[in-house]
């Protein structure tokens, strides 16, 4: 069986993480992940929600070398996790964190020694090896699952080394605004450092001064792993941001204009990420350069029963994509939105992305999302609603620059005015947190008027 090391450092004194401004060498790093090992209970499955990036990273090496499967779910609610427990009744949750209640057998982060073992010998990981189960949300409410293979994910991760043009030689720094428990968070900021040679950040920033802050800690050359959501409120704040070598955004789409204003304050090249939960990230492209994507090499798209299906390079069967794809020659490719977000209005058809990214681009406009319903309205015509961010503009003013971008059977009925959107920590949009946050509005408004109709009565 063709076996595969854990880490592809070339040296045991190398740096593999930055844990509290402390820099850890890799001997450090497998040393703590054979303590923990020890200590994991012997339950198969493993649920682990640590917050600190390098605990996550050392509970994740402990599993694997104990040929243990870690799970993650895309969240930790109650019923997501009786969820898990049905499907594995072995699981255990590893955690970090004072305020954890997850419902299950619990195994604390431990205090891990300062001493460790002169020598250690880099774990050789079987690529057949089941390592992780990711899971998205089905569409009946249970959890589907995406088995994850060490090749798979190592072949992955060494393609988007090479097209990011990291190497072990140079020693970069690579801090990230996303979860490690989410499959980008997984991806490029804990497998990409340890399958590059390079390190990674325990910190998982979220607000403009605290992403500052662990890149300050953090030796140069840097590499931002971040989302659409959390680049916009960083520029925003209009902070001194240490310097860049390299900005990568994914989880939602990225607009052009954002992109290249990303560019130019932070003085660094930004590359957008495509993938999937069940594909991993399959292809990159520099926004600011144009609209179409550049596949991983070996990884190739076929069209055939109305959809674009994914497989080659770590894309180990053929997966179907949720998205509309355009191929414009075997490596390149654009896409045009979810297959979910297609509508069509008294004959006339757009997407949810479309619309999404023509009420975004209006000055003035801060945060934005149309929501399309799914039941009728009373006339039997469906009738887009749309929340909006953009304290500065009325709502005659918003709806005039909207009919400039897009036909007027797609303006939304009601335009809801709100303080925030309710996004995840990876910068998405949840449709039901959407739908709810829509609902509270139209019930307010509701009352409001029944209150001012009595009044006058």
């Amino acid at each position: 069986m063709p076996t595969l090391p854990l880490l592809t450092h070339t040296s045991l004194n190398n740096i593999v993480a930055w844990h509290k401004g402390k820099a850890i060498a890799v001997d450090k790093f497998l040393a703590d992940a054979e303590h923990l090992a020890a200590l994991l209970p012997p339950g198969k499955h493993v649920l682990n929600i640590c917050r600190d990036r390098y605990h996550f990273t050392v509970g994740l090496a402990a599993a694997i070398i104990s040929n243990k499967v870690s799970l993650l779910p895309p969240t930790h609610t109650p019923e997501m996790v009786q969820q898990l427990q049905a499907f594995s009744a072995d699981v255990f949750c590893l955690y970090d964190n004072d305020d954890c209640v997850i419902a299950l057998p619990r195994l604390r982060f431990p205090v891990l020694p300062e001493q460790h073992a002169s020598t250690v010998a880099m774990p050789q990981i079987d690529a057949q090896q089941l390592v992780a189960i990711v899971f998205t949300s089905g569409s009946t409410g249970a959890p589907i699952p995406h088995s994850k293979s060490w090749g798979s994910l190592v072949h992955n991760v060494q393609a988007q080394a090479a097209r990011l043009g990291l190497s072990a030689s140079t020693n970069y720094s690579i801090v990230g605004t996303v979860p490690p428990q989410h499959m980008y968070g997984l991806e490029s900021t804990i497998l990409l450092p340890l399958q590059s040679g390079n390190a990674l950040c325990s910190a998982q920033p979220f607000y403009p001064a605290d992403i500052c802050s662990a890149l300050q800690t953090m030796p140069s050359p840097r590499i931002l792993v971040s989302t659409p959501l959390h680049l916009r409120l960083l520029l925003e704040a209009e902070l001194n941001v240490p310097d860049l070598a390299l900005v990568l955004s994914a989880t939602a789409p990225l607009s052009t204009p954002l992109a290249h204003k990303v560019e130019a304050s932070l003085n660094a090249p930004l590359l957008e990420i495509y993938g999937s939960t069940e594909t991993g990230q399959i292809a990159t492209r520099r926004t600011t350069h144009g609209a179409r994507w550049l596949l991983f090499p070996e990884v190739q798209l076929t069209q055939r029963e109305g959809y674009t299906w994914a497989e080659g390079g770590h894309v180990e069967t053929p997966i179907r994509l949720n998205d509309i794809i355009e191929q414009a020659d075997p490596a390149h490719f654009l896409l045009h939105g979810r297959t979910q977000d297609l509508i069509n209005i008294a004959g006339k058809r757009s997407s949810l992305t479309n619309l999404n990214h023509h009420l975004n681009t209006i000055e003035g406009v801060i945060d934005g999302a149309f929501f399309m319903p799914d039941e009728l309205s009373d006339d039997h015509v469906t009738r887009l609603s749309a929340c909006v961010v953009a304290p500065s503009l009325t709502a005659a003013t918003l709806l005039a620059a909207l009919r400039l971008r897009i036909d007027p059977v797609f303006l939304p009925r009601p335009l809801l005015f709100v303080d925030s959107l309710p996004r995840n920590s990876t910068g998405k949009l949840p449709r039901e947190a959407l739908q709810k946050l829509i609902a509270g509005h139209m019930n307010q408004d509701l009352s409001s008027a029944k209150l001012e109709l009595k009044n006058t009565v």
